[in-house]
């Protein structure tokens, strides 16, 4: 059994709940079936997005860096920060921009902060876990890594999230957990966290060397390279072992308003 915390939609109050083996969830000693439960965005922090964290993708990348303006593969986590407006919960649209044809799907294991976090060391990251969720980190292709790609990353409804926070506790090794990504049903990407360059440890005890991490916050250990493409109508749904999953069907953004079908 993994015990999570959940949100509902119009409920504010949090609920606790146990997953078992057959994927329903118990709340309040009552079984439900995930598909029949409306999940809600369940955290409230800040979201900060890795670059360059997987080491395929890093690869590929690389020849580029090397070249001007830097010249050398940074030395720190490269971070950016996905903002409120692109939340959206499991089962909502993601919204097909005007005139882009298909929307990169970045899946990330996101680890959940569960209290204030400043120069933490790797002996000590696991107290500063409150859990994990499973993050959608959706993006319109780009290839320019020089400058922040907000108009690529930071549109509305660009980073689903859920279904719930799995508790740190239930979580055997998040350094090494399957990853999967199916459109339509059919799997279009696979890969695991054993194949971070940074561990969750060691992401967390270097990013917070410079910055400080809240609770509530969530950081995205990275998303793998070869980031599978979805286009209008496509139902994607990324899988997390142990963690759980998520399903958005993307729409053409005519069709969405602030992330809900018209």
């Amino acid at each position: 059994m993994q015990k999570v915390t959940l949100k509902l939609r119009g409920i504010e109050q949090v609920l606790e709940g146990e997953v078992n083996e057959q994927g329903t969830v118990e709340i309040q000693g009552i079984d439900y079936e995930l598909d029949a439960l409306p999940v809600d965005v369940p955290v409230n922090g800040t979201i900060y997005g890795t670059l360059l964290n997987y080491q395929g993708a890093f690869e590929v990348l690389e020849p580029a860096m090397k070249e001007a303006p830097y010249k050398n593969p940074p030395k720190a986590p490269v971070l950016y920060i996905k903002p409120k407006n692109t939340f959206i919960s499991s089962g909502k649209p993601i919204p097909l921009p005007e005139q882009v044809e298909a929307l990169e799907i970045g899946a990330a294991l996101g680890i959940v902060i569960g209290k204030t976090a400043t120069k933490v060391s790797e002996k000590d990251v696991q107290e500063y876990i409150a859990g994990y969720t499973v993050v959608n980190d959706v993006s319109i292709p780009h290839e320019s890594v020089h400058r922040p790609a907000v108009k690529e990353k930071a549109r509305d409804g660009f980073c689903p999230i859920g279904p719930w926070i799995v508790s740190r506790d239930s979580v055997d090794n998040a350094n090494d957990l399957r990853i999967t990504v199916s459109i339509n049903g059919e799997v279009n990407q696979e890969n695991t966290t054993k194949n971070l360059i940074r561990s969750v440890e060691k992401l967390i005890a270097d990013v917070t060397d410079y910055m400080t991490l809240y609770k509530g916050d969530v950081l995205l250990v990275g998303v793998p390279e070869n980031a599978p493409l979805a286009k209008a109508n496509d139902l994607v749904t990324v899988e997390i072992e142990q963690i759980g999953k998520i399903e958005n069907r993307v729409m053409s953004e005519q069709d969405v308003i602030g992330g809900d079908t018209v």
